[in-house]
Parts: structure tokens; C-alpha cells; sequence
């Protein structure tokens, strides 16, 4: 019986009007789509299918570590990521992407960001981090790509509201 009602039901939606319409609006925009595809000189097929098909090899090692400045006792996130099998001409990317970008955690907490590095052909890490201000002044956030060690480092320090003493503010 069960059974029956959900099959009536589902049958009843999928023929209502506004699943209809759902339905050719999806199909108009995916006809608009492949109209703009086929536009311009096309790539050839090699071509397409290098840039698209990477393989990954999978994370890589990392380490982090906490401490404070030793005159300002600003809080510092310093990371360190190994990458041993990275291209000999190739350097890894980091971005700062909020709470709410990322599609992984449900509901976005506004309290965190995320640190995402990136290097082919490994795959992107992420590390949580409070999202507070940073400090970009000078010495105060620095990136190193050590290509003999294959290590990138990132260190960054938090900008205190708390406490006035703050020389990057």
C-alpha cells in the first residue's frame, strides 16, 4: 500500500506543471551551453585531455607549527609542506578561501578559514584556521619555496585587537 501511495505521488510530481517547466529550463540552458561550446576554433583532442585529466598522487606531508612573536606576542601558524615528487619547474600556490566558499562543512562556521595549498600533481590541502585579521606586514607573513629541499613554508602571524602592543597594526 505503502509502495502505491509513493509511486501515485512521484507520478503526480513528475507530471505536474512545474516539474515541466524545471525540466525545459534545464534543457534550454543546456542547449545555450553547448551553443557556446562549439563557438571559435576548437583545441585538439590531446590537448584537451592533458589539461583535464591530471592524476593525483595523493597529500602531501605537512607539519605545523604554533608559537608567538617574541616581542610583539602576536600568535603565529607557521606550516611546512613536503613535496617530494613535484615537477623540478613547478611551485606550489596557497590561497585563503572563508567559510563560506568551501562545500565540505555544513553549515559554514564564520569563526574559521581555510588555508588551501595547492601543487601538482598532488592534491589540495586545506588547514582551518581562526578567522581573524592577518598581519601582512613586512616579516610578518612569508611565504619560502626551498626547490633543493622540495619544501614550501608559510608563516603567518594573527593581528591581536586585544592587546595594544601590536607594531603590525
Amino acid at each position: 500500500m505503502l509502495l502505491f501511495v509513493f509511486c501515485r505521488n512521484y507520478l503526480a510530481h513528475t507530471q505536474g506543471k512545474k516539474h515541466q517547466a524545471g525540466l525545459a529550463r534545464r534543457a534550454a540552458m543546456e542547449e545555450k551551453l553547448k551553443g557556446k561550446h562549439d563557438v571559435g576554433p576548437s583545441l585538439p583532442s590531446a590537448t584537451v585531455s592533458q589539461s583535464i585529466q591530471r592524476v593525483k598522487i595523493g597529500r602531501p606531508g605537512y607539519e605545523i607549527t604554533k608559537s608567538r612573536h617574541h616581542q610583539t606576542n602576536q600568535r603565529c601558524l607557521s606550516f611546512q609542506l613536503h613535496f617530494p615528487e613535484i615537477d623540478s619547474n613547478a611551485q606550489p600556490r596557497h590561497r585563503f578561501m572563508s567559510a563560506f566558499e568551501q562545500r565540505v562543512e555544513s553549515p559554514p562556521d564564520r569563526r574559521y578559514q581555510y588555508l588551501l595549498v595547492a601543487a601538482e600533481p598532488y592534491e589540495t590541502v586545506a588547514f582551518k584556521v581562526p578567522n581573524e585579521k592577518i598581519d601582512r606586514s613586512e616579516g610578518m607573513f612569508v611565504t619560502n619555496w626551498d626547490e633543493d629541499e622540495r619544501r614550501f613554508t608559510l608563516t603567518l602571524f594573527f593581528v591581536d585587537g586585544d592587546d595594544g602592543n601590536n607594531v603590525g597594526k
